[in-house]
């Protein structure tokens, strides 16, 4: 099958926008292809505001994210291959989804996708190919 993560990207950004609130997405900037301003990267990662009043012609397709906007007053053409995407949230009240591997998704720095909750929880390898699920508040 293909991926869900473009579909759950779009559908998470529409209903984050017809509850009044602000998309916000994390996205992993080593991932190869992630065309994003290097500046503003902190730890291998940069959290991006992809609301309509701040970007312009978003396109969510189902290999990768891209929309021009402003930093620091400098158009630029932002460029991300979905995989590269984190999580999406909105920024109000912090709702949205984080992102696990899928299967059959190339992992791009080898090592576990567990997130920080799961981390130091005795939970540090999971069966591989088993799928999971986390619940988002």
């Amino acid at each position: 099958m293909t991926s869900s993560r473009p579909y759950l990207v779009r559908a998470f950004n529409e209903w984050i926008l017809d509850n009044d609130c602000t998309p916000y997405i994390v996205v992993d900037a080593g991932v190869q292809g992630v065309q994003v301003p290097n500046e503003h990267v902190a730890n291998g990662q940069i959290v991006l505001n992809i609301s309509p009043g701040a970007v312009r012609s978003l396109v969510v397709g189902n290999g990768a994210l891209e929309f021009s906007a402003r930093f620091g007053g400098v158009p630029m053409q932002v460029f991300i291959p979905l995989q590269a995407v984190m999580a999406i949230y909105a920024k109000e009240n912090g709702e949205g989804m984080v992102f696990g591997s899928e299967p059959g998704s190339p992992d791009p720095d080898g090592t576990s996708d567990g997130d920080a909750s799961e981390q130091g929880h005795g939970q540090e390898e999971r069966p591989s190919g088993r799928p999971t699920l986390k619940v988002v508040k």
